[in-house]
């Protein structure tokens, strides 16, 4: 799960195979419409919410989009998609590689559910086995029809998948908290620069 060596490309090849799923997995948690179930969450995980303003009108959410298809909110340096040709499609497995307090690791989740209309686009995977996390990430651009104004939102919901995991859940937290910010930091600056850095909105729940 954690190394001290960078995956080689036929490693991270590897690992998706093996972390392939005969069928899309089921939603437990978030809905593409509504955000959280109407269930709930389940007892012991925990929802992040996050929602920045990266642009005005059409071409900001096109723009937008276009970054998500190179997988620019996860090219964070200390973060990126180790298979950047995936397509945001149901069933494709996505390989998130992180470089931390001198570790690597993959972590393999499966795109669950694709979100494509005229005012949002994005998507929802959920964690494989072979995550540290158990839970399910929605990632979307919106495009505000009455203030015409882009959003980048992304919400999670998460739960430690073994006793390891909860032992350094305290860790997994802050650079969970760490990957939201660089996160929509780098969309920010993807889509609309400098003047969408220090313009830009940001509300968390």
């Amino acid at each position: 799960m954690f190394r001290l060596t960078k995956p080689t490309g036929r490693e991270v090849e590897r690992l998706v195979v093996a972390a392939s799923q005969p069928s899309v997995m089921n939603l437990e948690h978030l809905d593409v419409s509504v955000g959280v179930c109407d269930g709930g969450l389940r007892r012991g995980f925990k929802r992040d919410h996050l929602r920045t303003k990266i642009g005005e009108g059409r071409r900001a959410f096109e723009a937008g989009i276009r970054a998500f298809h190179a997988w620019k909110q996860f090219d964070l340096g200390w973060v990126r998609v180790a298979n950047p040709l995936a397509k945001i499609e149901a069933g494709q497995m996505v390989a998130v590689e992180v470089h931390s307090l001198g570790l690597w690791s993959v972590n393999l989740s499966q795109i669950v559910a694709k979100i494509q209309t005229e005012r949002r686009f994005g998507f929802i995977y959920k964690t494989t086995r072979t995550h540290v996390e158990e839970g399910e990430e929605r990632f979307e651009i919106t495009l505000d029809p009455e203030s015409d104004a882009s959003w980048y939102v992304t919400e999670a919901v998460s739960h430690p998948r073994d006793w390891l995991a909860a032992v350094a859940y305290p860790i997994t937290r802050a650079f969970q908290h760490r990957f939201a910010r660089d996160s929509h930091r780098k969309m920010r600056d993807a889509v609309g620069g400098e003047d969408a850095i220090r313009g830009g909105e940001s509300h968390q729940t």
